[in-house]
């Protein structure tokens, strides 16, 4: 139930987890959500049988046994794991800013805009454009990105007349 109820938390965004979030744990390398999934499942089983087993006064001592075991056992689990996950660059939208675009719809403005852009590996991305203050920018019109708006997922541009 922990686990799913962590992944209905994940899902709805109430909780975002990064990569690295699970490296405070000493169990970065994998996704996040991945390595806490298996790490609460594992803990919860070897809980589970260890209640089992042991009885009386030891008893106490099998969640703190479950979290270490588990933590050993998902370290261990997590090395053939890290080879499926790439290690290359991760990219982002922030890689585009500061690189030139064509505008490819009607115009771009304060509200609306397209633009394609070419990342540095050549390929093309269409992404969303904004302008600021009045400038209005037209099809086929050369612009550079400047910034990124994380809440309303576009780039800001503006007018670049030099060659690409």
């Amino acid at each position: 139930m922990v686990v799913v109820g962590y992944w209905l938390i994940v899902v709805t965004g109430v909780l975002e987890l990064d990569d690295g979030d699970a490296v405070w744990l000493g169990l970065g390398g994998a996704p996040a959500g991945v390595t806490l999934s298996l790490l609460i499942a594992l803990a919860w089983l070897l809980c589970l049988i260890g209640s089992q087993v042991v009885s009386g006064g030891p008893l106490i001592a099998v969640p703190f046994a479950a979290a270490g075991l588990a933590w050993l056992v998902t370290r261990g689990l997590l090395k053939p794991l890290r080879r499926l996950v790439p290690d290359g660059d991760r990219h982002s939208r922030g890689d585009f800013v500061g690189r030139p675009c064509v505008i490819r719809t009607g115009s771009a403005t304060p509200d609306f805009g397209q633009a394609e852009v070419t990342a540095a590996d050549g390929s093309t991305a269409l992404v969303q454009v904004r302008t600021t203050g009045a400038d209005r920018l037209s099809r086929g019109e050369r612009a550079l990105i400047f910034d990124y708006d994380k809440d309303g997922e576009f780039f800001l541009v503006m007018p670049h007349e030099s060659g690409f």
